[in-house]
């Protein structure tokens, strides 16, 4: 069985207490990318999103921060949001939570944001615990993109995406190198499309 677009009902159920969306209401929608930043990519997404007048979230690993602290910069001052994507990229079901702790305070220090993604989704119920006692607000999604798989074609992620985002959807998308093809080919169209339905793209933040 393969990803889902759609993030299936009972998951967000068994993970109550983290966020899968926003409520309905507001008529917008909130775009994230994950991975970043990366050079080339995350300068041509932010370039598209500027095009569109469109705020976004930046799930960030913090290496990569280290590394390109001037992409980083644009980021913020182009006034999207930034979260802590943990330091490497850690799959915390296969790492003890004190590692993964850890590292994700080491990205901390690159990436001073209270918003928190875990890589793949998966940070178990310990690691999230502390996470959220010491004032993270841990960020899911309910439409992914998908945009990394090299053998899904283009328009299969785009018209996934638009059958499945409504008001108040978290859309995660990529900007890495792995995802940078499929991406080019559907963020522009998708930007378009859920403009002219009517939908506003808005950042998240770490209060409210």
């Amino acid at each position: 069985m393969g990803v889902p677009f759609k993030t299936p009902w009972v998951l967000k159920q068994f993970y109550k207490k983290r966020i899968w969306a926003y409520p309905k209401g507001k008529n917008c929608v909130y775009l994230t990318f994950d991975d970043g930043p990366t050079p080339e990519v995350t300068y041509w997404v932010l370039d598209q999103l500027k095009k569109f007048d469109a705020k976004a979230t930046f799930f960030c690993i913090g290496k990569n921060v280290k590394n390109h602290p001037a992409i980083y910069n644009r980021i913020i001052q182009e006034g999207h949001s930034v979260g802590n994507h943990t330091f490497n990229h850690l799959n915390g079901w296969k790492t003890t939570t004190s590692t993964y702790l850890a590292n994700v305070a080491k990205a901390s220090k690159y990436i001073p944001s209270k918003l928190f993604r875990p890589p793949y989704g998966r940070a178990n119920f310990k690691q999230a615990n502390k996470l959220q006692k010491s004032g993270y607000k841990i960020i899911m999604w309910d439409v992914l993109a998908m945009d990394w798989d090299q053998n899904l074609a283009p328009e299969k992620c785009y018209q996934n995406i638009l059958k499945h985002t409504h008001d108040g959807s978290i859309l995660v998308f990529h900007d890495s190198e792995k995802a940078f093809k499929n991406l080019q080919n559907i963020l522009p169209d998708v930007l378009k499309e859920l403009r002219r339905k009517g939908f506003s793209f808005k950042a998240i933040k770490e209060t409210g």
